[in-house]
């Protein structure tokens, strides 16, 4: 019987073949295989650079050339890779109970200068505060025990987007225009129902959740969200909402608004938590943690959406207020809305409205390990290709996590000696 190792290395060669055939000409198979190869292999850089000289010490200036040509230039197909990629985690998460979200997230990678593609001043979410970033959208296959990124593009600020100058330096499409983040993440839902994903709810957070239109768009397409929103949001209370149009006085159009007046007003989702009695509270456990069971307190009541619906003529259906207050804080701490179905249990709509710590995690990694935020290039496709290549190995190493348990390192992939004192180009050593 061949060895877990020797096992693996055939579904890694079976896997390899399968992107072969997505990027095309037979020329691009070797240096997909090597770039691979690279980004699995332990490393303190994750660049072309360090690569070559990682998968072929003793002809780095050659090999460089060549993965350079690879990942900045070839022009294969991102999309095609990456279906690949999410298919093969998918047949491992169906022993997970399958698809449970569809994870909206977006991540920024600070930089330093100007050029790169997308870079501008902008919010950073993994620094915290505005920087000078890019910031790329994902959508990511997600249950509680495995996830993938199944959809990855850049976020071009409006001032990228307009300047001709630096779109034609970095290469970007003629075809791609100013997008909110918001509609890149719909677009990219759009492409994953189109190529027959599972359907499960969306789930993100107030960076999204908060607007109105996405949500509206979420349920137009009739997908159920759990999605995060601002404790500022204004909502209607259980039971409430406007008013009916006014009576028509005199001849004329009657009066066909929604209206509020000063004694009939929304609440903030603030304050609606806090109003509800200490009955409405239950402590619900959603997963374990490294340090045990991860619990808290919550409540769910339906409400109505409030924002400008002195505009509409009809009012919004109801949907769930999902809010939570930690033991011993002085108010509730986080609130999400949720479309999903009048029987759903509390518990799974905690499950859903906490499930994003796996992106969370798949970030981290496909950063420290794949070096997802070390490509140095500045053109619009290389920054496409390099992630679409470290998602590719995040993919695979995903699926055999999935497989096993518990999970190994990929023991077959071994890597070739270091030329003596090579220090690659942005090396802490280096600098």
């Amino acid at each position: 019987m061949p060895s877990v190792s020797a096992l693996e290395e055939r579904r890694f060669d079976e896997y390899l073949e399968r992107l072969s055939s997505a990027v095309g000409h037979q020329d691009r198979h070797e240096p997909l295989r090597a770039y691979l190869v690279g980004l699995c292999l332990p490393g303190e850089r994750k660049s072309i650079e360090p690569i070559a000289a990682r998968v072929d010490p003793q002809h780095v200036s050659a090999r460089h050339q060549s993965l350079h040509h690879f990942v900045a230039l070839a022009p294969w197909d991102d999309r095609s890779l990456v279906r690949v990629s999410y298919r093969q985690v998918l047949d491992q998460m169906d022993r997970h109970g399958g698809v449970m979200a569809w994870s909206i997230d977006d991540t920024g990678i600070p930089k330093k200068g100007t050029h790169s593609v997308g870079v501008a001043r902008q919010y950073c979410g993994n620094l915290g505060k505005e920087d000078n970033c890019q910031v790329a959208v994902s959508l990511s296959l997600v249950n509680e025990a495995v996830s993938v990124p199944a959809a990855y593009r850049l976020y071009l600020p409006e001032t990228w987007a307009k300047d001709r100058v630096h779109r034609r330096e970095a290469g970007v499409p003629d075809e791609i225009p100013f997008k909110t983040k918001g509609q890149i993440a719909l677009e990219e839902i759009d492409l994953l129902r189109s190529e027959g994903a599972p359907d499960a709810p969306v789930v993100a957070d107030a960076g999204y959740g908060t607007s109105v239109d996405f949500r509206e768009e979420l349920t137009t397409r009739r997908i159920p969200y759990v999605v995060g929103i601002q404790s500022t949001a204004t909502l209607w209370p259980p039971g409430k909402g406007p008013m009916a149009p006014a009576r028509q006085k005199g001849e004329g159009r009657p009066p066909t608004l929604l209206r509020r007046d000063e004694k009939h007003q929304p609440m903030d989702a603030l304050a609606l938590a806090r109003d509800l009695p200490k009955s409405a509270w239950e402590t619900v456990a959603w997963r374990e943690g490294t340090k045990g069971v991860l619990s808290s307190r919550f409540a769910r009541v339906t409400v109505r959406v409030a924002h400008r619906d002195y505009n509409r003529r009809t009012v919004r259906p109801t949907e769930w207020l999902l809010a939570e207050w930690p033991e011993g804080d002085p108010a509730p701490t986080k609130y999400w809305l949720s479309t999903m179905p009048p029987d759903t249990s509390m518990e799974m709509l905690v499950r859903l409205a906490k499930v994003r710590w796996r992106i969370e995690r798949d970030y981290e990694e496909l950063k420290q390990e794949f070096g997802l935020d070390q490509f140095e290039g500045r053109g619009w496709r290389g920054f496409h290709h390099h992630a679409t290549l470290c998602i590719a190995a995040y993919g695979f190493l995903a699926a055999e996590r999935a497989r096993l348990s518990p999970p190994r390192p990929l023991a077959f992939l071994q890597a070739p000696q270091l030329p003596r004192g090579f220090q690659p180009r942005g090396s802490p050593r280096s600098s």
